[in-house]
């Protein structure tokens, strides 16, 4: 996967981590380093994305429960 849409970043790995890369490299489960790290990059995103949706779907609940407390405040609690 090369070509004009990829672009190049550097990163520092621990040591350990480098050799799990080349691990899963050597037994063909990726062809190579930068494979398998745009495959985590990948499920990292998507996972994420996920997570973020959820957190936003709540705040997105919670502020309607507030707006209803409100408004229960101003017809019930002020009389």
């Amino acid at each position: 996967m090369e070509g004009p849409e990829l672009e190049k970043v550097t990163i520092r790995l621990p040591e350990r981590y480098i050799r799990a890369l080349d691990f899963l490299v050597k037994v063909d489960d990726f062809p190579s380093r930068s494979e398998a790290i745009r495959a985590a990059i990948r499920d990292f995103i998507y996972e994420r994305v996920d997570v973020v949706m959820d957190k936003v779907k709540k705040m997105e609940e919670a502020e309607k429960t507030l707006a209803a407390m409100e408004i229960f405040q101003e017809e019930y609690l002020k009389k």
